[in-house]
C-alpha cells in the first residue's frame, strides 16, 4: 500500500462522506467510487482542494458490464502535477440515466464524453455538444458495447455508378467457418506420407514413430 495514496483516499473520503461510496487501492493506484449525481462535486473538490490539486483530466472512458442493471462504469483518470499523484474516479450508470457532464470542471471532458457516448451510448446531461465523434453520421448502435455484433449492421463502399459512398446491409461473402482451435501439429498422424518406405530394418537405431531427419 502506498502511504501517500492511503492518506489521500482517507482525506477525500472524510471531506465528501455523502458523495463517496468507497475508496480502494490496488496495484499501486487509488480509485474513488462516487455516486452518479456527485461526479461534478467530487471532480471540483479534487481539482481545487490544496491537498489534491488534480488539475489535469487525462481521459474519461467507459466499461461495459452487460450482465449488470447499471451496466456501465464511467471512469475519470486525473493527474496532479503538484502532488505527483494520480487518482481514478468511478461511477456507474445504465442506458437511460445520464451522468452529469464534467465539462464545467474540465473543458477537455467534452471530447472524452462524446467518445463515451459514441462508442458505449453513455449519456451525459448538460453536455454542450453531445454527438458522435468517431463513427459516421447515421451510424447504428455503439460499437464498444459487448453485445454489438462483430460484423456491424452496415457496410460502406464507393459506388462507381452513383459516384458516391453508399451504405448497405452487411453481406458476408462466405459462410462463417467452424474452427476447432486445435494446433495442426496435434492433429498430425504419427507418420507422414512416404514414411512407410523407411522400414525399421533400414533404420534400426530410430525409435518407433520417430520421423527421418529433416522432417518437421
Amino acid at each position: 500500500m502506498n502511504p501517500a495514496l492511503t492518506e489521500l483516499g482517507g482525506h477525500v473520503e472524510a471531506a465528501l462522506p455523502d458523495h463517496v461510496v468507497a475508496v480502494e487501492q490496488a496495484l499501486g493506484e487509488l480509485a474513488v467510487h462516487v455516486r452518479r449525481e456527485s461526479v461534478v462535486r467530487v471532480l471540483t473538490f479534487l481539482r481545487d482542494d490544496p491537498n489534491c490539486l488534480f488539475k489535469v483530466l487525462v481521459d474519461v472512458c467507459g466499461v461495459d458490464h452487460p450482465d449488470r442493471p447499471a451496466r456501465f462504469d464511467v471512469v475519470y483518470n486525473l493527474l496532479s502535477l503538484t502532488q505527483n499523484l494520480r487518482i481514478r474516479v468511478k461511477t456507474t450508470t445504465d442506458e437511460d440515466n445520464p451522468v452529469p457532464s464534467a465539462v464545467p470542471v474540465f473543458s477537455a471532458a467534452g471530447w472524452w464524453e462524446r467518445e463515451a457516448w459514441d462508442l458505449f451510448g453513455i449519456l451525459f446531461s448538460d453536455h454542450p455538444d453531445l454527438r458522435r465523434i468517431l463513427t459516421d453520421y447515421g451510424f447504428e448502435g455503439h460499437p464498444l458495447r459487448k453485445d454489438f455484433p462483430l460484423t456491424g449492421y452496415v457496410e460502406v463502399r464507393y459506388d462507381e455508378e452513383e459516384k458516391r459512398v453508399v451504405y448497405e446491409p452487411v453481406k458476408l461473402v462466405q459462410e462463417f467457418r467452424t474452427f476447432d482451435f486445435v494446433s495442426p501439429w496435434e492433429k498430425m498422424t504419427p507418420e507422414l506420407p512416404g514414411d512407410e518406405k523407411a522400414t525399421r530394418d533400414a533404420f534400426p537405431d530410430r525409435p518407433v514413430g520417430a520421423r527421418p531427419a529433416g522432417r518437421a
